[in-house]
């Protein structure tokens, strides 16, 4: 979609969502019951995704025991309502949830559901009198984080212990930030009546979507179906924010966490934050209280975020992967309307001497593949990623520029159009990148136009999260040896998807007895709506034959990282679809970055990972700071834990120099950047 269109679409919706908000559901605790309709969607998406999804699956007693692992995982991933005598309970279900999908029976999941709830509430009112004793701060007991891998308590009075343990934690996590003892009650209190509201708002479709997503994410994690209500509000959080920080929002357990970034807004601009942060505290202005959010549901969020144009806002982020005890860090933005025209590819030239030698470099920073596909298919002046590169690189030219430096950082992907032309500007003519659909036929995207704007020393920039579209374009510059792919390992997202209106398919008796595909009808009613489903109906390959899923491009000279790509990046989920080979394409390599070449750059580099003082520094606070990500247990006493959470602080300094700054007079702080430069200042050498 282009930019116009895409902010028509978001306003458009902003007025639908406000007539939306004006009815205020009533909600109890009796039982949750599927509506009648559930069970007919439930039958569709079973059969839809059988049909069309791009890896065919087996509906069997395998698949239906990872979606009973899947649901109670969704609803209790804590292990901190059920004990081992309710799962007891439920197991004569885990192998019925296959027959249940084609027969669109749902007892199942809405029985488990309601023990839950009951569960949550008898917990709730436990909680509520633990808060109102004594803390005990100088214990040697300590407390697991790691809990979706722990045994089930065996009865309630042990799992009355771990609830112990849980609010002891949460306690001491707020006094080490100076809270008095009886103002942790009073926080924590309110917590929990956030957590109890929250729950006791799951209406029946809630249930439904939440146990079709324990299914989907069985065949693969970009599959989802979506409730009605849940895709609107999806709009409804992208149009609220038209006017705020420019972030996408979900509810992630207890958190409200960063979905997405959207372009051009204050969030994505400030770089100051990542996808899935959890955001705990928000303050207006900036001699604003902070409120703290844990507990939320993020339609409650996003209207303490949300604010008019001008105005300041405050955020406390938290990273998820941070490890416990981690201060959570403030951020301070202006709210503004988004201008998603902001969201393009900037330039710069640089000054810089390496080795006593004086090098001209241009920077172009690309944070997404965009295209105006409206103005373009009317043949007009259009924007584009490829012209606005293009035109950068005729100025570097003009500049006498002596290598250029592409910064894909957090580029998310985009237009696959933009991805191939792009690629085109640094290579003649050929292929790109293969699609290949579930029936196995294959398509070559190929850059048609022979000209070339730029074939001096070329170097591309990536880290953990450069996915998608920037993977496409980085892979075939490194298959052509084009340039040098530095930085991290990238995503790994090599799949794509598309979105389903089941509105489109499943119609009312009425409408199907006028038409000729009758046989689609399912008996709902016209007015009814159905949701929208997700899935996955292609893969990328690169012009070699290897895929981009789960590895991603793998850089020539990999920088210092946080990361483990089976912690981080699509290798990370298990549903993730396996990375597989195809037959390569015909093409020509340019090789200027041959063996020889990599093997010099190689080896100064690894010279100044030894001599470099900033370089030691920071392998040795990473290495540090993966250690600290990998302990799962914690002492509860206060002394330990506030030695602990010193050196937590300390340690997560190196992950503030891997930022990436829009801001010209930051950049000298980014070390990614700074070592780039270096690397395509050694490539200008060796290759002159």
């Amino acid at each position: 979609m282009n930019i116009r269109s895409w902010k028509v679409l978001i306003l458009s919706l902003f007025s639908l969502s406000t007539f939306a908000q004006q009815e205020s559901p009533k909600y109890s605790y009796d039982d949750l019951k599927p509506n009648a309709s559930f069970g007919r969607v439930e039958q569709f998406v079973t059969q839809f995704l059988n049909n069309y999804h791009y890896q065919s699956f087996h509906i069997n007693d395998s698949l239906s025991n990872k979606i009973f692992d899947n649901f109670l995982n969704e609803i209790d991933g804590g292990h901190s309502y059920f004990t081992q005598e309710d799962i007891d309970s439920f197991e004569k279900d885990r192998f019925i949830l296959d027959e249940a999908l084609f027969s669109g029976d749902l007892t199942a999941p809405y029985e488990i559901f309601n023990v839950y709830r009951k569960k949550y509430r008898d917990r709730y009112d436990f909680v509520m009198n633990y808060l109102d004793q004594p803390y005990d701060f100088n214990t040697d007991k300590t407390y697991q984080v790691e809990r979706k891998n722990l045994k089930w308590a065996k009865d309630e009075s042990e799992l009355d212990e771990e609830w112990r343990k849980i609010l002891l934690s949460q306690s001491l996590n707020l006094k080490l930030t100076g809270i008095s003892d009886s103002a942790i009650s009073a926080t924590l209190k309110k917590r929990y009546e956030r957590y109890e509201n929250r729950l006791a708002k799951w209406r029946s479709e809630d249930v439904f979507q939440s146990f079709m997503n324990a299914f989907t994410e069985v065949i693969d994690p970009h599959t989802n179906y979506m409730i009605p209500s849940t895709a609107e509000q999806f709009n409804i959080d992208m149009s609220q924010s038209l006017e705020g920080i420019g972030a996408s929002l979900r509810n992630e357990g207890d958190y409200v966490m960063i979905v997405d970034i959207i372009p051009g807004g204050p969030l994505f601009k400030s770089q100051q934050a990542s996808k899935e942060e959890y955001i705990v505290a928000v303050a207006q202005g900036d001699d604003g209280e902070y409120q703290e959010i844990i507990g939320w549901l993020t339609d409650d969020a996003v209207k303490l975020i949300r604010g008019k144009k001008g105005s300041v806002v405050k955020l406390k982020l938290l990273p998820s992967d941070a490890p416990m005890g981690t201060e959570p860090r403030e951020i301070r933005l202006v709210r503004e309307k988004i201008k998603l025209e902001e969201a393009v590819a900037s330039s710069s030239i640089v000054d810089f001497k390496s080795d006593k030698k004086s090098y001209k470099i241009g920077v172009i920073d690309i944070p997404m593949f965009y295209r105006d596909f409206e103005y373009a298919r009317k043949g007009g002046d259009f924007q584009s990623t490829t012209k606005d590169v293009k035109r950068f690189l005729e100025e570097f030219k003009g500049q006498n520029v002596d290598g250029v430096v592409v910064d894909l950082r957090n580029n998310g992907g985009g237009s696959l159009t933009e991805a191939i032309s792009l690629t085109g500007l640094f290579i003649p003519q050929g292929p790109v990148v293969q699609r290949r659909s579930g029936k196995g036929k294959v398509d070559v995207e190929d850059d048609t136009d022979n000209s070339v704007s730029w074939d001096g020393p070329l170097l591309l920039l990536q880290n953990r999260f450069s996915a998608s579209a920037s993977e496409i374009f980085a892979g075939a510059i490194q298959d052509y040896k084009r340039g040098l792919i530095v930085g991290e390992q990238s995503f790994g997202k090599g799949t794509v998807q598309q979105l389903v209106d089941l509105d489109q398919f499943l119609m009312s008796p009425r409408v199907a007895s006028r038409d000729k595909g009758a046989n689609t009808a399912v008996g709902f009613d016209q007015k009814e709506k159905f949701g929208q489903l997700k899935l996955t109906t292609e893969k990328f390959y690169r012009i070699t034959g290897n895929s981009t899923q789960r590895k991603g491009v793998i850089p020539d000279i990999a920088f210092p990282s946080p990361f483990d790509s089976e912690e981080m990046g699509e290798s990370s989920r298990p549903s993730a679809l396996s990375y597989d080979e195809i037959g390569g394409t015909n093409f020509k390599s340019s090789d200027r970055i041959n063996d020889k070449v990599l093997s010099k750059l190689k080896a100064r580099y690894e010279g100044r990972l030894k001599s470099d003082e900033n370089l030691k520094e920071l392998i040795t606070e990473l290495e540090e700071y993966s250690e600290l990500r990998k302990k799962k247990e914690y002492s509860l006493n206060y002394d330990i834990r506030l030695k602990e959470k010193e050196e937590s602080e300390n340690q997560r300094n190196a992950m503030k120099k891997l930022n990436k700054s829009k801001d010209e007079s930051s950049r000298e702080n980014d070390l990614y950047l700074d070592e780039a430069k270096k690397v395509i200042s050694d490539l200008i050498s060796i290759q002159k």
